[in-house]
């Protein structure tokens, strides 16, 4: 019986493998250089047990502990430090690594129509489940093996080989637990959509659960797996009995999408779907309305998130100017301009981090015209009385308008929480302004996303590599001293820091008529190319 249901899960083990061997190490390489670039900036700015303590104490407030969890400030050494403020966000990354890539060859698979056709084949009904579960299995695997022997091979002072390895398990453990989260969801959901959405809400809800556990009495740790990550204290205590847990917890979980697997049938989920209605409403009759339908449920749990986020920096900004203090790393990625306190400065440089957030939905949004594609529903829309222009204008409209409401409710957000904190308060034109400065620069990685899928449909995932280069160069650029032509290259290199630096409206006006050259490219050769089918 066995061999039946897990027949030539190795042959799917290789196929999977070879369709990913291109995301897989670009996974691995950004997650391994994030983590080994922070403890040697760490090095390098805090060589001093002194200079330490002083990050300790400005670590030392619910508002942080809620971000990144608590540590042993009073031993806070390089190690200590790094894992304290790494390793529960690489941690997210990782999870939603594995939520990607395991949505994509299962529910995904299933979706498409894929496993249908490898299903007439002599496989086993298991086989493509586990084959998945397999492969990024060994994918953590790896990624726990390159992060804890890289962090020893650093040779750096208080992060020994215990803790370094304990540090990539942990990783790797808990890419582990989230594939098997996916794998679980994937048969509960009808859709890939659905898949990705309960995952990554578990991998939030997660982390606040967490959070407020952090800060209160951490009860509510125990019960998040993000908790316990935190509960390690690699480089102090270095526990690995988390570990175990986690690891016992993903095997159940894997036990558990393998039972509902076998007992449901193929392209159902066990969530049924919400009818529909009988007639669709004259707005649904558009392809901008279909196309708002299609990202609804996305577009507003993404609206919160912004929210959340700009108030989560806005919490912060009371407790500033005592946490610049001494804090050397702060100082240096800043720019020291006269007449600005460090709060005005701080404020610029997350309202760009929070612009480069905001700019992931409407990309997004963009690259959904080339995924609806990819699965062949686009031709039944051109089959009837829609033209390409009208189709894209409308998928366009809809990233540009995300773009300004992300970007807006951020700003909202940081002002709202950031005016109950700050003596004085915050002016509102000033946070808003800064962040509505931004907004030409986002149209302009939304006309490029438009170029690519016009020309390029394949590469359409280099629109990412183009932000995670913009968050690098305009975020640590100051703390690696490079030079100013790195961040010219970027859009959003281009805006001016308010409320430290003036306004300037021609370099917004060139963004923005870059970003209507750029867009009539990009119809011209959607208007030319051939359509997937």
């Amino acid at each position: 019986m066995a061999d039946t249901i897990f027949k030539r899960t190795g042959s799917l083990l290789k196929f999977m493998i070879r369709r990913d061997r291109i995301r897989i190490p670009l996974w691995l390489v950004g997650i391994c250089f994030f983590t080994f670039v922070v403890p040697l900036a760490f090095d390098g700015l805090y060589g001093s047990q002194q200079e330490r303590d002083v990050m300790a104490e400005t670590m030392e407030n619910p508002a942080m502990t809620a971000m990144v969890g608590p540590a042993d400030l009073s031993n806070y050494t390089l190690g200590v430090m790094t894992a304290h403020q790494m390793l529960l966000l690489t941690a997210v990354v990782v999870g939603l690594m594995s939520i990607l890539l395991v949505t994509r060859h299962t529910r995904g698979d299933e979706e498409s129509g894929r496993i249908e056709m490898i299903r007439s084949l002599p496989v086993g009904r298991l086989s493509n489940l586990n084959a998945a579960l397999i492969v990024y299995t060994i994918t953590n695997v790896m990624l726990a093996l390159f992060i804890g022997l890289g962090l020893y091979a650093l040779k750096i002072e208080s992060m020994g080989l215990e803790g370094s390895l304990l540090y990539g398990v942990t990783l790797g453990a808990t890419g582990i637990f989230f594939a098997g989260v996916t794998a679980c969801f994937a048969q509960l959901s009808d859709s890939s959509r659905g898949t990705i959405g309960l995952s990554i809400a578990f991998l939030l809800i997660a982390y606040l659960v967490r959070g407020v556990g952090d800060v209160g009495n951490g009860a509510l740790s125990w019960i998040s797996p993000l908790g316990w990550v935190t509960k390690t204290q690699i480089y102090g205590e270095n526990n690995w009995w988390p570990i175990l847990l986690m690891i016992g917890i993903s095997i159940i979980l894997f036990m558990i999408a393998n039972y509902l697997n076998s007992i449901r049938d193929l392209e159902a989920g066990f969530f049924p779907s919400k009818p529909g209605r009988k007639f669709a409403s004259a707005f649904l009759q558009g392809p901008m309305g279909l196309g708002f339908r299609l990202q609804r449920a996305g577009t507003i749990a993404w609206a919160i998130g912004m929210v959340v986020i700009g108030a989560s920096y806005g919490s912060v900004l009371g407790d500033l100017e005592s946490f610049f203090e001494g804090n050397e790393l702060m100082v240096q990625m800043l720019a020291a301009e006269d007449g600005f306190s460090y709060t005005d400065q701080f404020l610029s440089m997350i309202v760009m981090v929070m612009a480069i957030i905001a700019l992931i939905p409407p990309l997004m949004s963009m690259n959904k015209l080339y995924g609806e594609e990819k699965k062949g529903r686009i031709e039944h829309l051109l089959g009837r009385a829609v033209s390409r222009t009208r189709l894209m204008a409308s998928f366009l409209l809809l990233s540009v308008v995300n773009g300004f409401v992300m970007l807006s409710l951020a700003a909202i957000g940081l002002w709202t929480a950031g005016t109950s904190v700050m003596e004085g308060g915050l002016e509102f034109r000033t946070i808003y302004g800064a962040a509505l400065a931004y907004y030409p620069a986002i149209i302009v990685m939304i006309s490029v996303a438009a170029l690519l899928i016009a020309y390029f449909p394949k590469l359409t995932s280099l629109i990412w590599l183009y932000v995670i280069y913009s968050f690098f160069v305009l975020y640590l650029g100051s703390l690696f001293q490079l030079s100013d032509w790195a961040n010219r290259i970027t859009p959003l290199g281009h805006i001016p820091k308010l409320p430290v630096e003036e306004i300037a409206w021609m370099p917004l006006a060139i963004l923005i008529i870059i970003a209507v050259a750029v867009t009539i490219i990009g119809f011209i050769g959607y208007n030319k190319r051939d359509i997937e089918t």
